[in-house]
């Protein structure tokens, strides 16, 4: 499926577009976790570190056991614990101050066994187990939503209490009751169709050895990840689309603010309020790119080719 994307020597810029529906998809805890949002426009965020963390959640539960598909920004994870292993490895944990040899041999073993190392890039030249800091060849924007969207914050109960001091005053440990239950909030967009866009740079990958399986892999996670990420909050989140240009030309053979204009997404005119994927239709120009293939590796069923 992804065998025709799996280049590591040319260029790609891609477009993902996923929604959400009755769920927070990356809540801001600067605003009481609230969905976070252009306050200017009230257009829903969801920022590259949240989509990057969904990418190595799949890689770490889907290939994890296979060599070279460790991730090194684990979810709660030591990174100096991550970088040690490299001098492990090489023998060189003895070293109380590393050479600049030590360093380029343990940042090239980080490439080579780090999934996101190799792929997004890590500063990873700390005092302790200096791996020096790798650019990584590829890169993702903030996705933004569509359309403005409503934030809201939901009143939730439960009537279980997790201490017994905080029952009724008058009755034992084992005889406290909880009556009233505790008050909280929940906080959920009810819909919103969102769009982030990526960028992958051979002459970078050169560098940190990316493979073809790499390639297919990333692919693959961009359409699946949100199945393995499923939880309360985040609700009902799936990709609606994904749109690959391939570049001939390793340097790219058109600049990619040109070849994502091409592609647009608006609200159809009946729809007042969008609550679905097939409230909104995706445009596609099919002038001529010479030197550039799209690859629809997700359509939108809603689509219009534009001659």
């Amino acid at each position: 499926m992804y065998s025709q994307l799996n280049d590591p020597e040319k260029r790609y810029d891609f477009m993902l577009v996923f929604d959400v529906r009755d769920g927070n998809p990356n809540g801001d805890p600067d605003a009481g976790n609230l969905p976070r949002v252009d306050v200017e426009t009230m257009q829903g965020l969801v920022t590259d570190v949240a989509l990057k963390r969904k990418i190595r959640n799949y890689v770490q539960i889907t290939r994890g056991d296979q060599k070279g598909f460790d991730i090194y920004v684990k979810h709660r994870g030591i990174l100096s614990r991550e970088q040690q292993k490299s001098y492990e490895a090489l023998g060189y944990e003895n070293e109380e101050k590393p050479s600049a040899n030590t360093v380029k041999d343990a940042r090239n073993w980080m490439c080579s066994n780090y999934y996101d190392v190799r792929m997004f890039g890590a500063v990873m030249s700390g005092k302790q187990y200096n791996a020096g800091q790798v650019r990584g060849p590829l890169q993702l924007t903030f996705a933004r939503s569509i359309d403005p969207i409503t934030p809201f914050d939901m009143t939730i109960t439960r009537v279980a209490l997790t201490n017994a001091n905080d029952a009724q005053k008058d009755a034992s440990d084992d005889e406290a009751e909880a009556r009233h239950g505790q008050m909280g909030r929940k906080a959920y967009v009810p819909y919103g169709l969102y769009v982030a866009y990526g960028y992958y740079t051979p002459a970078l990958a050169a560098q940190t050895g990316v493979q073809k399986e790499d390639l297919e892999v990333f692919w693959e996670s961009l359409v699946n990840m949100w199945d393995l990420d499923h939880s309360a909050a985040r609700g009902i989140m799936a990709t609606r689309g994904l749109y690959v240009f391939k570049h001939e030309s390793k340097f790219g053979n058109a600049p990619s603010h040109m070849l994502f204009d091409k592609i647009q997404i608006n609200k159809k005119d009946e729809v007042e309020t969008a609550r679905a994927v097939t409230d909104y239709k995706l445009y596609i120009e099919e002038a001529e790119m010479e030197g550039v293939t799209l690859h629809e590796v997700v359509a939108m069923k809603e689509r219009q080719l534009i001659y």
